[in-house]
């Protein structure tokens, strides 16, 4: 008969069971960190990624645009694509077409593009302009309180004149409004060439939050800060969107 007392228990090291370093138990830290990452809660920027992070125009201007947000800076959500000019994908003019299909305005008319000075600019003359370049970009731009701006395409128009200051060229879009959804946003196609005839190429940190910093602050400076109460309901929605 075995006594409790008879029983021993050792710390010892995890034994190797495979061959090598290669099968060797790893430690619960790196175990963590691992399955943290492939859920999405950590991000590791290795060597390459972060040099490609850097590579392009508006590295220096999406560090500038982010300094000063707070919690009462205006939301802007922004949404990128770079679409790369294949022979068996779809045509520009075809995304465009889409765009402005019938039901995206405040009345349910067809949208009607707009670019930098003109309400109705010619989008078969900007695809036409695109056909040669290697690719082009796609963004969205949906600030949480597009409602109360007093102008969506100013509002644009601004923040793409923004967007060439920090970038240093000239750019080629065109836009439309779309308000057929529960948050008005608005799409914008860059063309993929700077104003010295070069392939236009634009560093991720400026597409990933450089771009929406700006807007955010444009946002801000139309509609003042957020105040106590908008940010208490900003909490309480997304409390309630959690739960």
């Amino acid at each position: 008969m075995i006594r409790d007392d008879d029983l021993h228990v050792g710390l010892r090291r995890v034994r190797d069971r495979g061959r090598g370093s290669a099968g060797r138990a790893k430690p619960f830290i790196a175990r963590a960190l691992a399955a943290a990452e492939k859920a999405g809660g950590l991000q590791r920027r290795s060597g390459s990624r972060s040099r490609s992070a850097s590579f392009g125009r508006g590295r220096a201007a999406s560090i500038a645009a982010a300094r000063p947000m707070t919690d009462r800076t205006r939301s802007v959500a922004v949404k990128a694509r770079v679409v790369r000019h294949r022979a068996w994908g779809a045509p520009l003019g075809t995304h465009l077409a889409y765009l402005r299909r019938e039901g995206v305005t405040k009345d349910g008319a067809p949208g009607q593009m707009f670019d930098a000075e003109h309400d109705d600019a010619d989008h078969r003359a900007f695809a036409g302009r695109c056909e040669t370049d290697r690719h082009h970009f796609r963004f969205i731009v949906s600030p949480q309180d597009a409602e109360q701006l007093p102008d969506l395409r100013a509002f644009t128009r601004d923040l793409m004149t923004q967007a060439e200051r920090d970038l240093g060229t000239r750019l080629d879009w065109v836009g439309i409004d779309h308000w057929n959804t529960d948050n008005p946003h608005v799409r914008v196609i860059v063309r993929g060439r700077s104003d010295d005839g070069r392939d236009l190429v634009i560093a991720r940190d400026y597409i990933s939050h450089g771009l929406r910093a700006r807007a955010a602050h444009l946002a801000t400076l139309e509609l003042g800060p957020r105040s106590d109460l908008e940010i208490r309901r900003d909490l309480d929605a997304q409390v309630e969107a959690d739960r």
